[in-house]
């Protein structure tokens, strides 16, 4: 198994959450990706803003690298216009894979027909450009019975108004990574909830994001049926080292 291609090498920190100036925090960006063009892995997942630096460096390296970025990050409440005007921008610059925080806000007060609306226009905008589409519903925010149904609403979305061949095009994603919880609790991927996601979301694939820190995590969750794997620290994680890092 080469667990490169399972890896999504994430780095989505803003200038002011990493305590760096701009030009800091895109040299950071920089170093992410091109480390990811140097150790092949999947795909480079990064802000909106940096979407066109990547496709330039990815295309000057003749590079298989995709490119991955972020659409409503990472509280979810974005209009719907506001999502697609973001997704549609991260199209033109080169995006492969847009993943969308779902407003799990709304689903939680009972808004279904308004995330219904988004998973419905952001999977048909991603899927009409031939991109990947993710759908992130934040399990740190949810209850268990929550993230049944929202992962359970989300493939409904799909397989209601998409053909099957499109379905491997189309993820329920775990986490941003920046949800802030109580008490030490985790805020991303844990095997219960990755547990929830992939037999509530079946036929759509899982992407486990926030919390996977090891090789042998990283591990467990391919041998559960996930099929990318988000995380700042992809390069330990592949090399066998134990990151620290909190997303």
């Amino acid at each position: 198994m080469n667990i490169k291609q399972y890896l999504d090498s994430t780095y989505l920190k803003t200038p002011e959450q990493a305590g760096l100036t701009v030009a800091e925090n895109a040299k950071i960006v920089q170093g992410f990706i091109q480390e990811a063009i140097d150790e092949e892995f999947k795909l480079i997942m990064i802000r909106p803003d940096m979407v066109s630096l990547a496709q330039k460096m990815i295309s000057n390296a003749n590079s298989k690298v995709t490119i991955g970025t972020v659409i409503g990050f990472h509280e979810g409440t974005y209009s719907l216009d506001e999502k697609l005007e973001e997704a549609k921008k991260a199209i033109h610059d080169g995006a492969d894979d847009l993943d969308f925080v779902c407003n799990y806000e709304a689903f939680k007060k009972g808004e279904i027909d308004l995330v219904k609306k988004e998973i419905l226009e952001g999977t048909k905008l991603g899927l009409s450009n031939h991109k990947i589409v993710k759908w992130i519903i934040e399990v740190a925010a949810l209850n268990d019975n929550q993230i049944i149904k929202l992962s359970t609403l989300i493939k409904n979305v799909v397989m209601s108004n998409f053909k099957e061949e499109c379905y491997n095009s189309v993820f329920v994603k775990s986490s941003t990574g920046f949800y802030k919880t109580e008490n030490g609790l985790p805020n991303g991927a844990t095997i219960p909830a990755i547990i929830m996601m992939l037999e509530n979301a079946s036929p759509l694939s899982i992407k486990a994001a926030g919390g996977v820190r090891t090789h042998d995590e990283a591990v467990k969750m391919i041998a559960l049926g996930v099929k990318r794997i988000g995380t700042s620290s992809a390069k330990a994680i592949a090399n066998g080292q134990k990151t620290t890092s909190d997303y």
